[in-house]
């Protein structure tokens, strides 16, 4: 039986003046997966992430979600169509609670608009009832439940990376793109991270995942894509990455 491929993108060239910052990428995630995007600082990782979810538009490529073709635009359109994204730099709303800024995430979804919003009948009310409660069922998932009522500011760096986890999977993604999760985390914290991962993926989540620690990338991927100045130079398994000579001269200085 043939996988079902989530993101299937081709022939992406995005340039910035003078400077060529992808040439060319391309990029097939299947249904499932967590999929890894390596390169060093410069190669093109973020850029490319910025394509995908609407940040910056691509000046060549075509794009594929779910067996569809999908233009990446404005990025509240990008996670109507099913794309959720993390940044380099956490991006929580710091005044509000846990619980709200997950809430924040799951009215994507909502049904009722601005009317429902404004005059509360009985839909909107409900609405919003499901809307606290699947917000809920995701802290807890994500294993902050308990942090709920507490403001996002003063919950630990890592714990608002799970937050920020949390408020992704509130859109209903069929694919989460996590740039660089496990920046500024500590061993435990990654450890906990890596967990967090592998339990999404068994949720039935796909992955898109950048990360500069090349060791948790290889314990956790199911395939990865390599860049170096805005170019792919190797794609597969985590194995043939650690053993690819481009790839070690590029990247891995020879230690893998």
């Amino acid at each position: 039986m043939n996988e079902q491929v989530i993101l299937n993108i081709e022939g992406v060239n995005k340039r910035f003046g003078g400077l060529q910052a992808l040439t060319d990428v391309r990029i097939k995630i299947n249904k499932g997966q967590i999929y890894g995007l390596i390169g060093p600082n410069g190669a093109g990782k973020t850029t490319f992430f910025n394509v995908i979810t609407g940040l910056y538009q691509p000046d060549t490529g075509t794009f594929e979600l779910a067996g569809k073709p999908y233009s990446p635009s404005a990025p509240h359109a990008v996670a109507k169509a099913g794309i959720a994204r993390t940044f380099q730099n956490i991006r929580l709303f710091g005044e509000m609670t846990a619980l709200e800024n997950v809430m924040v995430g799951r009215h994507v979804r909502s049904q009722q608009g601005v009317f429902g919003a404004i005059f509360r009948h009985k839909a909107a009310r409900e609405e919003e009832a499901a809307i606290r409660k699947r917000a809920q069922e995701l802290l807890d998932f994500v294993g902050i439940g308990q942090f709920a009522s507490r403001t996002s500011k003063y919950l630990s760096y890592g714990d608002q990376r799970r937050l920020e986890i949390a408020r992704a999977l509130a859109t209903d993604p069929q694919l989460l793109a996590l740039d660089e999760p496990a920046a500024g985390m500590n061993a435990t914290e990654k450890l906990a991270l890596r967990e967090l991962l592998v339990k999404i993926k068994n949720e039935g989540k796909t992955v898109l995942l950048i990360e500069h620690d090349v060791k948790l990338m290889m314990g956790l991927c199911d395939r990865i894509s390599v860049l170096e100045y805005g170019k792919l130079i190797a794609e597969g398994l985590p194995a043939e990455i650690q053993s690819n000579k481009a790839v070690i001269e590029a990247y891995l200085g020879g230690a893998h």
